[in-house]
């Protein structure tokens, strides 16, 4: 639970502020002025922060070494094809290891279907060409309307 208080107050009771993080393990938003400007969190909380910080660090530091040289447009572009292709892949482990449901469902004009495991892998359809191919599907003309 986040507890909200407003810089004034977490100064007037900064000892009870610290037995909420402590004792409770929640967390503080400090307010000035109604917008957040600090937050008191727990020890250990903060040291993951800061360990994903590092990690967060270096694996910019080495896609920036990987990719120098490279056109950013191209570079983004591989990026994103790999992340779809390891997110693909985590889910398809998480699937068979029972922690995700089947396989998502895939529509087509009259039926649906579930897709198999070869369809979620190869998958390389981007959803802007899916959005977009829903929607030149032609609607069906509405019945003309009769006075009664």
């Amino acid at each position: 639970m986040i507890t909200e208080t407003s810089a004034v107050a977490f100064r007037q009771n900064l000892g009870e502020m610290l037995n909420i993080v402590q004792y409770r393990n929640d967390s503080v938003l400090i307010k000035k002025d109604g917008k957040p400007v600090a937050a008191l969190i727990d020890a250990r909380l903060f040291e993951r922060i800061r360990r994903m910080q590092e990690r967060f660090d270096a694996l910019c530091d080495r896609l920036e070494q990987t990719y120098t040289g490279v056109p950013e447009k191209e570079a983004l572009a591989e990026i994103a094809r790999a992340s779809k292709r390891a997110r693909t892949e985590t889910a398809n482990a998480w699937r068979a290891d029972g922690r995700l449901p089947g396989a998502p469902v895939r529509r087509t004009e009259n039926t649906t279907k579930v897709a198999t495991k070869d369809e979620t892998k190869n998958d390389t359809e981007p959803a802007a060409k899916a959005a977009k191919k829903a929607a030149s599907r032609k609607k069906p003309a509405a019945r003309p309307r009769t006075s009664r």
